[in-house]
């Protein structure tokens, strides 16, 4: 049985893994656990597949669940942002956290964190785990500087929020109330639907409600929710707020006049709920519209304000020729509604009315159909462009009815007849005005490295996703133990490759400390344990950024060495009211590595391992300590005599509890003997002197100048702990002979294993007096903590591209299977570009996965503005023009899973550029466009306005002719008029000349 009346390890095991298992339901609570304590448990349980007998390891024993590393510092409640699911934590159902809380308590002073499965997506519904809460600011309309921040789950009701409001604010049962959503200083919105959820009402993290109470004589204070005007049904007056008096927080960078509202933002979800600006104000510029940040949108409004930018897209949609093109019918499409709320957006956005609109309705759709999109955390706004112009084409797809076509082989056939066969195939099936601006083709060739069979094959592509020349380094923090027991560890700032081994990390480190690499073992220490101990091959990318690596300086080559075993030893204290019980003992301090020999005596050992903690284990209690003479500072190494070693030729005595007396024998003359001595090999009755050389610096890992010289070590007979071997989770025994005790390590104790180890059991009194946790958790820092990386990596586009048309092996995961060998093959593959689309969209792969890891490539990226010629790329020789011209770009600053978006665009009235951040516009100039940017837009030179490359530009360009042809007959049609009006006018001053005479 585990203890407190736990359930035994199987039951755990096997309880635990089937409600694992348990479906997600709509409504449920799920709770989180830190990935770390629960893959201790695992261990503790023996739940891994690996773990045959599935005996478990019962001396890992977990001790009460702990979640400390998935809460920000000082808050009980709030999550660190960006976790990920498996990685940081693992989900377990309701009765699952109860069972573990039941078995092993919760850590003192923290809170389960309870989380509700919702459901997200219109059409396909699925279910997930709301992880992280939608954070609201709650306030009352008669005070919102007093603002109460709650979170809550996008479950969630309306009216489970007014509820928690009443009662947060005391507002009586008989109070009659209504709840605002206050968008800006001046902006609100009546949320009016009780039943409605926070996802449903589109509430978004930090947004305010305000509270508001009827007064006595029954009116409101912010008055009456009649309708505005009929174009806007749902709008409501606020009668309190004149429009004079309006003020916006979201003015741009130039200061342009920001137009306000003096009523409310529409309820979700009408398409016709962007326009909130005063009446009869039409001076602003089309295309030069802000987007309004509906909390953590920024890369929505990023890659809108991109898009919005691409001049035959946008004119499309102006001149509502999608309306013609609807597919309502497409399977794959989203049934018209993306391409009429994009139109929608565009059309306010150019409509030169606004200075910003809020695209809530636009993210609604969005969301609905993408449900990865539908909540208020950051996401990628290249994601979101491919959704988009995905969604978009399938939405305008001219085609109803698509083909089934049977994909070919190039079987040894020109490359222009596979290519044009490729494209016919492709435009029978899709066929729109997302077709006709973004999709390219790019040629596929794969080599078998068997049977050398070619493959090629041409395929349609509507972005370019470019690698970037990988930074090879990363740095790494790690703490070196050295041999010398007196030594501190000492913490190194290393480069090691990014695509690297453990074997790269000791190299690096060897360089640094001149510790010889092969003398190095490196470990992950995570609650008083060895969480890990690596293996020199194993990949470096399986150490987090979170993670505490220990360095051990061993002193044999294990390898070559089979004479020494090194043991891991951990520390553990016994619980003082229920006797010993090893299930339960917690762990303390640092563990550590120790090389012994494959037979020694019991005493040896003991001696050993005191000698390996004397930098922390006091000789004597800490009460006592001033009075001890024989533990006199001025004698002590370093000038700390606790430790219990002198220094050389000292007279002086050194007192460790539990060692066996003896005395060791130096030839003071000899400076070379010192290396020869080592502790006492003694046994229960040893009063004799003994000397036994050999390899003492080897066992003790101490060099000559720490050995005890000249002075005899006088011990108690009670010893500080007890050790006991954990071997694959079970407790063994089997190293302990009869008298005299001897301890005999066999093979099995060669593979070094943090399922195999020491445990020293400490009583806690001894623990309390003997041992210093402060200097046990000290450590210096080396020089090299100093270092600060080298500035940002810097190439050029063509780079990238060279990169991307690089042939390249597939990895073991991403076989390719062979016609002729009839089985997957890691092939070569190469990319060659063969034609190129209108407009150009490249996205520079700034953010790599792994299982282990998460990382924004910050590399400066030098692409031209103008005239970027992709010839030397093509090859098709008959491709054509391919000379391109920057029109947008979409930048993101900061890190992995956060930071910002923003765009630079230029507009296609006034070709000038412009910088778009959220709600602001300001004019840029091309030198500021930013080099740190995620996704270009480039326009080919023969396909802007005026060329006639595309039909609406053709015909914009006859209704031009036609008008100037009009315009000419209309003035020669003045003219003639003119001249007739003279000689009626002359004629008329004749006849009054004539009355006159």
């Amino acid at each position: 049985m585990a203890e407190g009346g736990a359930a035994d390890l199987e039951t755990q095991r096997a309880e635990i893994a089937a409600l694992l298992k348990t479906q997600l339901r709509k409504g449920d609570t799920w709770y989180l656990v830190d990935s770390r304590w629960f893959k201790q448990w695992k261990k503790y349980v023996g739940f891994d597949s690996w773990d045959k007998y599935q005996m478990g390891d019962q001396n890992v024993y977990p001790g009460p669940v702990d979640n400390s590393g998935l809460l920000k510092d000082g808050d009980s409640l709030a999550l660190k942002e960006h976790l990920i699911d498996e990685l940081d934590y693992i989900l377990v159902p309701t009765d699952g956290w109860n069972k573990l809380v039941s078995w092993y308590g919760l850590t003192e002073s923290q809170e389960p964190i309870a989380r509700k499965v919702v459901e997200q997506g219109m059409f396909v519904k699925h279910c997930k785990v709301e992880v992280y809460l939608t954070e609201l600011k709650l306030c009352e309309d008669g005070n919102m500087d007093n603002v109460v921040t709650r979170r809550f789950s996008k479950a969630d009701t309306i009216d489970t929020i007014e509820k928690e409001m009443r009662k947060m604010f005391s507002i009586p049962d008989e109070k009659e109330t209504r709840l605002w959503n206050k968008y800006m200083s001046n902006t609100f919105e009546p949320l009016n639907k009780p039943d409605s959820t926070i996802q449903d009402a589109g509430l978004y993290q930090g947004q305010v409600l305000v509270i508001e109470q009827k007064n006595e004589d029954g009116t409101w204070p912010r008055g009456s929710s009649t309708p505005k005007s009929s174009g806007a049904s749902n709008l409501s007056t606020l009668p309190k707020i004149s429009p004079s008096s309006l003020t916006n927080n979201y003015n741009s960078f130039n200061n342009r006049n920001v137009k306000n509202s003096n009523y409310c933002i529409p309820s979700y979800p009408p398409y016709n709920s962007y326009d909130y600006s005063e009446p009869g104000r039409h001076n602003e510029q089309a295309g030069l519209c802000g987007l309004c940040n509906l909390g953590n949108t920024c890369f929505m409004n990023s890659a809108v304000q991109c898009l919005s930018n691409i001049p035959p897209l946008t004119e499309y949609f102006l001149k509502d020729k999608y309306q013609d093109e609807l597919n309502m019918d497409n399977p794959l499409g989203m049934r018209g509604e993306i391409a009429k709320v994009y139109a929608e957006l565009i059309k306010q956005i150019w409509s030169g009315k606004y200075s910003y609109v809020t695209p809530r309705p636009f993210k609604t759709q969005v969301g609905r159909f993408a449900p990865q999109f539908s909540g208020y955390q950051q996401q990628d706004s290249q994601e979101l462009l491919a959704f988009l112009l995905d969604g978009l084409h399938e939405d305008l797809n001219r085609i109803r009815k698509k083909p089934y076509i049977q994909l070919k082989d190039a079987e040894g056939r020109p490359d222009k007849v596979v290519a044009e066969e490729a494209w016919e195939n492709h435009i029978k099936r899709n066929d729109s005005i997302i077709v006709d601006i973004f999709h390219g083709l790019f040629k596929s060739t794969l080599v078998c490295p068997v049977c050398s069979k070619v493959s090629v094959t041409f395929d349609p592509f509507c972005y370019l996703t470019l690698p970037l020349p990988m930074k090879k380094e990363r740095t790494l923090e790690v703490y070196l133990v050295r041999l010398d027991p007196l030594a501190k560890p000492m913490q190194y700032k290393l480069i090691v490759p990014k695509v690297g081994y453990i074997s790269d990390l000791c190299a690096s480190l060897s360089a640094l400390s001149g510790v010889p690499a092969d003398k190095m073992i490196v470990t992950d220490i995570y609650n008083h344990r060895f969480h890990r101990i690596f293996a020199t091959n194993e990949n470096l990318s399986s150490i987090m950024e979170r993670d505490d690596i220990y360095v051990f300086e061993i002193a044999v080559n294990r390898v070559e060495d089979t004479e020494h075993v090194v043991i891991p030893v951990h520390l553990r204290e016994k619980y003082r009211q229920s006797g010993y019980n090893h299930t339960s003992s917690p762990l303390f301090g640092q563990p550590f590595l120790i090389t012994v020999p494959r037979s020694l005596s019991e005493d040896k050992f003991y001696n050993m391992l005191l000698m390996r903690m004397c930098r922390y284990v006091r000789t004597s209690p800490e009460h006592e300590e001033e009075e001890e003479t024989h533990c006199a500072k001025d004698h002590g190494i370093n000038g700390n005599g606790s430790n219990g070693v002198l220094e050389e030729g000292s007279p002086k005595k050194t007192e460790f509890p539990g060692q066996i007396t003896g005395e060791m024998e130096t030839d003071e003359q000899d400076e070379e003997s010192s290396q020869d001595q080592e502790l006492p090999s003694e046994n229960d009755n040893s009063q004799s002197e003994e000397s036994v050389g050999g390899d003492n610096d080897l066992e003790n890992g101490i060099g000559p100048e720490q050995t005890c010289k000249g002075h005899q070590c006088v011990g108690h007979k009670k010893r500080l702990f007890t050790f006991q071997f954990n071997n694959m989770g079970k407790t063994d025994f089997s190293y302990i002979k009869e008298e005299p005790r001897q301890i005999r390590f066999d093979d099995g104790h060669l593979r070094l294993s943090d399922r195999s180890y020491l445990s020293l059991d400490w009583e806690p009194e001894l623990k309390n007096n003997y041992f210093d946790d402060s200097a046990a958790e000290d450590f210096e820092k080396h020089e090299s903590m100093e270092y600060k990386p080298q500035k940002k990596a810097f190439f050029k586009l063509k780079d990238c591209i060279e990169l991307f048309t690089t042939k390249e092996k597939l990895g073991a995961e991403d076989p390719w299977y062979c016609p002729n060998c009839k089985q997957h093959q890691q092939a070569t593959k190469k990319l060659d570009l063969w034609s190129l689309p209108p407009v150009l969209v490249v996205h520079l792969k700034r953010f790599s996965y792994s299982r282990y890891m998460r990382d924004k490539l910050d590399s400066l990226v030098d692409f031209p503005i103008s005239d970027l010629d992709m010839s030397e790329f093509l090859i098709n020789p008959n491709a054509g023009p391919c000379r391109y011209d920057l029109i947008a770009v979409s930048n993101h600053y900061g890190g992995m899973g956060g930071g910002h978006y923003t765009a630079f665009a230029k507009n296609k009235d006034d070709n000038k550029w412009f910088y778009f951040d959220d709600s602001s516009v300001s004019p840029a100039s091309e030198e500021q466009i930013s080099k740190a940017a995620y996704v270009l837009f480039y326009q080919r030179q023969d396909t802007i306005s005026g060329t006639g490359y595309f039909a609406l530009d053709r015909e914009d360009q006859d209704a031009a002719t036609a008008l100037g042809a009009s315009a000419q007959s209309d003035e020669d049609l003045i003219e003639n008029n003119d001249n007739d009006n003279d000689n009626e006018e002359h004629d008329l001053n004749n006849e009054i000349c004539m009355h006159t005479n």
